[in-house]
């Protein structure tokens, strides 16, 4: 009996933890309106449900695929399709919270960078990017 009260106490914990995470991240999606914008940008205003859809798919397989503990075994020509996707999603993330903070624009006449823009903005890109290569191919356990 006290087992199965143990059971049922963690089970609605991780499901109350899965709700908060789950209410955050659309909270954020929503704050920094990513999603219309992509609708926007696309211009595929009657075909918005497509990325709400994937949105919501992506976030589901990958909930299952870490609970469950899923595997691919795949050449690394094939994996680096998904990481493509994965880096466009990360970089509209965090430029959409940039935009929203206005982070670049403060920093920049703050600083006296301005005439400096470009290359502030080159320079975050390829950082970025070359953080993530090495990350993925240097660091990462194979």
């Amino acid at each position: 009996m006290i087992e199965a009260a143990g059971f049922a106490l963690v089970s609605v914990v991780a499901l109350a933890g899965g709700f908060a995470v789950g209410s955050a991240f659309i909270a954020l999606l929503i704050v920094l309106d990513l999603i219309p914008r992509l609708v926007q940008l696309t211009r595929a205003h009657r075909r918005s449900w497509v990325f709400e859809s994937a949105l919501l798919a992506g976030a589901v397989y990958w909930c299952c695929a870490d609970f469950f503990g899923w595997r691919f075994v795949l050449p690394q020509a094939i994996l680096l399709i998904p990481a493509v996707f994965q880096g466009v999603f990360v970089g509209m993330m965090s430029a959409a919270l940039t935009e929203v903070l206005n982070v670049i624009p403060i920093l920049t006449k703050q600083l006296g960078l301005k005439r400096y823009l470009f290359a502030l903005l080159i320079a975050l890109a390829l950082g970025k990017t070359t953080g993530s290569l090495v990350d993925w191919l240097i660091l990462q356990p194979r």
